[in-house]
């Protein structure tokens, strides 16, 4: 298939997981990558692929971003499509437990870092005179309790809500912005957990709360994030597409605390 012949793609948090996974689907499908990453081994996970350009740089910090949609125009004309990608965990502690900076991070990287790439990939889109797509990594733990950290929930429901108000602000311009909101999947983010059932002998029960009883591949959501970006999808804008094997009809979740005790 060559459903992206022609087309520039730039992405954040390539280096790993879903991130990498999609960077090499677009490369595969005919288009020009710029793979946007922090990671200190980026170009090496790329290396001898001619269709991915390489970048390091962090997806929270504007100069940054900046400087990839530099990259995208000047060797390659533009960008077509914008997958923002990166982002971070920010452990496993609960609301009262988990520091301001700890929250001030994983928004910065999580929120402010799709809010820029939409900001500027737009910007780059309409001065190159192109129409395209734009993709944000949201999660499951964006629609409700029980599927994430605190502060990693809140920051995916505000992409959610970030990509509802790109798609009304960029009426018009044929630019379209849709997340993608994906389950338990094994990835650079997820290896602790993966590891640890691993080691105990238990890594058949990873996945178990969701219908189809697995976690899911990076390859996976890769398609989904591929399928919005595509002309496939030329009427779906505005839209959170869930990935999590049905994970978020119930999303059952132990409480952090019994009826009563003191949470302080």
């Amino acid at each position: 298939m060559a459903r992206f012949k022609n087309k520039v793609v730039a992405i954040t948090g390539a280096a790993s997981g879903i991130g990498a996974a999609t960077t090499r689907l677009f490369a595969q499908e005919g288009a020009q990558v710029v793979a946007f990453d922090t990671s200190q081994t980026l170009a090496e996970s790329f290396a001898g692929e001619a269709a991915i350009v390489t970048m390091q740089g962090d997806a929270g910090r504007e100069e940054d971003v900046l400087a990839m949609f530099a990259l995208a125009t000047s060797r390659f004309g533009g960008v077509d499509i914008i997958c923002a990608n990166a982002g971070v965990t920010g452990g496993e502690a609960g609301l009262f437990d988990q520091s301001v900076e700890s929250w001030e991070q994983v928004l910065r990287i999580n929120l402010i870092g799709p809010f820029l790439a939409v900001r500027h990939g737009a910007k780059t889109m309409v001065d190159s005179g192109r129409a395209g797509a734009i993709v944000c990594t949201a999660s499951v733990a964006a629609l409700r309790a029980g599927a994430g950290g605190p502060a990693y929930s809140a920051s995916k429901a505000g992409v959610v809500n970030l990509v509802q108000i790109a798609a009304q602000q960029l009426a018009g311009s044929g630019i379209r912005v849709n997340a993608v909101c994906p389950g338990l999947i094994e990835s650079g983010m997820t290896r602790e957990l993966y590891d640890k059932a691993r080691a105990k002998g238990r890594e058949g029960s990873i996945g178990k709360l969701n219908p189809l009883r697995r976690g899911g591949h990076p390859a996976e959501i890769a398609r989904a994030i591929a399928f919005l970006a595509s002309d496939e999808a030329s009427y779906v804008n505005g839209h959170a597409l869930v990935v999590d094997a049905g994970l978020s009809t119930s999303h059952p979740f132990a409480r952090p605390s019994a009826l009563g005790e003191t949470i302080f």
